[in-house]
């Protein structure tokens, strides 16, 4: 082959491979761009702030807490809910974490008690001295030690007895001439205890006796020694308290919370920590009608036979009563370890995603009764949600590491679901329920919302006392504000809202002190805006003014009925710091 041959191939090859390599780089580039654009165009840019993820918008602009630019999030942190918190299904099995869904089922009633053994006071005996005088000796002299009826106790020394010898010595002397006499004598020793026998012996040795036997009325164990050699005593002063313990009583405290759950005839199972391995049982047969005024508890006697002397007085025991199957209480059922408290609170956490994403949010609930390892749920749940039983201070503590609503930080949880911030909320639609909304319900509305407005305007001017006043009309009127109407997710909503209206409104109450009042009012009127944008007012527009420094730099919203800046949070200090953000008609 010549040399120009050659090289028209080395050309040719050139070519081939240029066109080759252009069209896999520049040739599918429309198909492949088309298809990352189709992508881009199916996935909605989610911006968020570097300093606080909590916030989500669909545009970019300022982060309405701190005013820095927001940044878009990459598809993968996207979460339908910014309050919650994400966990890979590894990390759930390394953390042990559990879920259960809810369910309407009935429990049965399991009270555990603590209690203590005393001694049954209808078989304790008061042995007292029946001579006056002073405790020569003492037979008995220590707490303990047991005795048997008839068993001598103590001597006494008695002057008054041996005046009474005495005279009786004398009325034997003339016993046929004054026979009431002599029965007269008799009768005063028999009234000292002094026995038939012993008068005998008296008159055979024709010798009164200055010392006394007293001997033990019943048998039984010295639980308590009251005299000394020494003392004297008068007539009828106890010498020594003495109890038959071959019956005890267990004494159980009940607390007022469960009282109405525990009656007589129950049974009880109870152990004691130094007789290990063992169960005893016993029944309810007394609950004592008056409650203890320092420990506010009630007592419930349990009375059991002592064998073997193995229940000594004063051992603390631990007990459960049960219901015998029966049926105490029926609603949604929650184990005790989903629970988590928060002063006041109590809160667990919702699994809003699925099972492979899970989404964990933290939500407040009212408790019922406590039924031993599970809590009766009031409101805050529904049948069919999912809670994490086990490891729920993992995910709290998750939730405080990532700045979510969390047991330490829980003002921004509510009853149902994970707020968002006002703006976020009003920007994006909120829930409308005006179509389902009476005109009744939105009068009564816009008479709470001007209480609203009145206690704002004292708030303006600092004055803390009739704020107080304004906040207690406030309850009032939120308490006079009925469904009218409203139903499904609507009336749900409303009484979710009311709820934690009326609570803030109990926390107002409680603090005279300004500052105090002026944090609460934030939660307050973030609740109320919500309110309002989703019902609506009659013939009447509202505006919703935020100012970025308040609530320590986080930001507060607060509604006004003009548009004008008038700071609630800071007053005269910073009178007009804010910006209107919304307008609800």
């Amino acid at each position: 082959m010549t040399g120009r041959n050659k090289n028209i191939l080395i050309i040719a090859g050139t070519l081939v491979a240029g066109i080759l390599l252009g069209w896999l780089f520049f040739g599918g580039s429309d198909e492949v761009a088309h298809e990352h654009e189709m992508v881009e165009e199916g996935q909605e840019t989610v911006w968020t702030c570097s300093m606080h993820p909590q916030i989500r918008a669909t545009e970019p602009g300022k982060c309405p807490i701190c005013g820095m630019d927001l940044i878009p999030l990459e598809g993968s942190e996207v979460m339908e809910n910014p309050n919650a918190v994400q966990m890979t299904e590894y990390a759930m099995k390394l953390a042990n974490i559990q879920t259960q869904e809810v369910g309407a089922t009935s429990a049965e009633r399991e009270i555990e008690l603590s209690g203590k053994v005393e001694v049954d006071e209808r078989i304790s005996y008061t042995q007292s001295t029946h001579v006056p005088g002073r405790i020569e000796r003492l037979m008995v002299n220590f707490t303990g030690e047991e005795v048997n009826r008839g068993q001598a106790l103590a001597v006494v020394y008695s002057p008054e007895l041996v005046t009474a010898q005495e005279e009786l010595l004398q009325a034997y002397a003339i016993r046929n001439s004054q026979p009431e006499l002599f029965e007269a004598a008799k009768q005063k020793l028999r009234n000292w205890r002094i026995g038939e026998n012993q008068i005998n012996r008296i008159l055979e040795s024709g010798k009164a006796t200055d010392r006394f036997t007293i001997t033990a009325d019943v048998g039984g164990v010295v639980t308590e020694k009251l005299v000394e050699v020494g003392d004297y005593v008068e007539r009828g002063m106890p010498l020594y308290q003495i109890a038959d313990l071959s019956k005890m009583w267990v004494l159980f405290d009940i607390y007022e919370r469960n009282m109405g759950m525990v009656e007589v005839g129950d049974t009880v199972y109870f152990t004691v920590a130094s007789i290990p391995g063992q169960t005893f049982t016993g029944t309810i047969d007394f609950i004592d009608p008056i409650i203890n005024r320092q420990t506010r508890v009630a007592t419930a006697r349990v009375e059991v036979p002592n064998n073997n002397d193995r229940l000594k007085p004063g051992m603390f025991v631990s007990g459960v009563v049960t219901g015998g199957g029966e049926k105490v209480a029926a609603g949604l059922i929650i184990p005790r370890s989903a629970v988590l408290w928060t002063g006041k609170r109590s809160v667990v956490y919702v699994n809003e995603g699925t099972a492979t994403n899970p989404l964990f949010v933290l939500r407040e609930v009212v408790l019922g009764p406590l039924l031993g390892t599970a809590y009766v749920v009031e409101e805050g749940l529904n049948a069919g949600d999912e809670i994490v039983v086990n490891g729920t201070f993992t995910v709290d503590a998750a939730a405080q590491l990532a700045g979510k609503p969390s047991m330490m930080n829980p003002e921004t949880a509510t009853t149902a679901g994970a707020p968002m911030d006002v703006r976020q909320y009003l920007k994006q639609g909120g829930n409308n329920f005006r179509a389902q909304t009476s005109e009744e319900f939105q009068q009564q509305l816009g008479g709470l919302v001007e209480v609203y407005l009145e206690l704002k305007d004292a708030l303006v001017e600092g004055r803390a006392k009739e704020s107080l006043t304004l906040t207690k009309e406030f309850a009032q009127a939120l308490q006079q504000v009925e469904a009218a109407g409203l139903t499904g997710d609507a009336e749900k909503f409303w009484q979710e809202k009311k709820r934690f209206l009326l609570q803030h409104s109990e926390e107002g109450l409680n603090t005279a002190n300004l500052e105090k009042q002026r944090e609460n009012f934030i939660y307050l009127s973030e609740a109320l805006i919500k309110t309002v944008a989703a019902f609506g007012l009659q013939n009447k527009t509202v505006y919703v003014d935020y100012c970025p420094m308040a609530n320590s730099d986080k930001g507060a919203y607060w509604l006004s009925d003009a548009a004008e800046i008038r700071n609630p949070y800071y007053g005269d200090a910073m009178l007009t710091c804010g910006e209107i953000v919304e307008q609800i008609q």
